[in-house]
C-alpha cells in the first residue's frame, strides 16, 4: 500500500532528508540541490510503500508563488507511482486559491508534471550539474 504523509516528527524530516541525500548527492552527484536554507519554511512528505519510506517532496511559499521541489524516489521503488502519489498529495495541500505554482522539473520527468497540468516556461536550464526546465501549473 502506498501512503503519502507530511512529515512532522523529527524521525520523519531525518527520513525525508536522508532520501534527499541518497538521491540528490548520491546518486546525481548535486550536492547543492540538498541546500537546506529553506527546509524551515517547507511543508516536506514522505511517502511509504507498505511502511517503507520511499520518496519525499517539499513546497514552500516564495515571493513569486508555490515552488513545488526536492521530489526524489528511491531506485528500488521508481515505477510504481510514488512520483505521482507525492506530486498529487503536495499538489492538494497548497491554498486552492493559491497565485503561480511552479516547479523546475528534470528533463526526463517533464511528463509526469505535465499530467498534473504543468506546462514548460522558457528553454531548457541547467541546475545543479542536471538539465531541466522551468514549469508552471495552468
Amino acid at each position: 500500500m502506498l501512503q503519502v504523509n507530511k512529515a512532522r516528527t523529527k524521525e520523519e524530516l531525518e527520513t525525508v532528508f536522508a532520501i534527499r541525500n541518497q538521491i540528490f548527492a548520491g546518486e546525481q552527484g548535486s550536492p547543492a540541490a540538498m541546500e537546506s536554507s529553506d527546509d524551515n519554511d517547507a511543508v516536506h512528505y514522505i511517502a511509504l510503500m507498505d511502511n517503507n519510506p520511499c520518496g519525499a517532496c517539499r513546497w514552500r511559499k516564495t515571493e513569486d508563488g508555490y515552488k513545488l521541489e526536492q521530489f526524489a524516489v528511491l531506485p528500488e521503488f521508481r515505477n510504481k507511482r510514488v512520483g505521482q502519489a507525492l506530486l498529487a498529495a503536495a499538489l492538494a495541500d497548497i491554498p486552492q486559491n493559491s497565485e503561480l505554482i511552479y516547479l523546475n522539473a528534470q528533463a526526463d520527468a517533464v511528463g509526469l508534471y505535465a499530467r498534473f497540468g504543468f506546462a514548460i516556461e522558457g528553454d531548457l536550464f541547467e541546475e545543479d550539474g542536471i538539465q531541466q526546465y522551468r514549469m508552471v501549473k495552468v
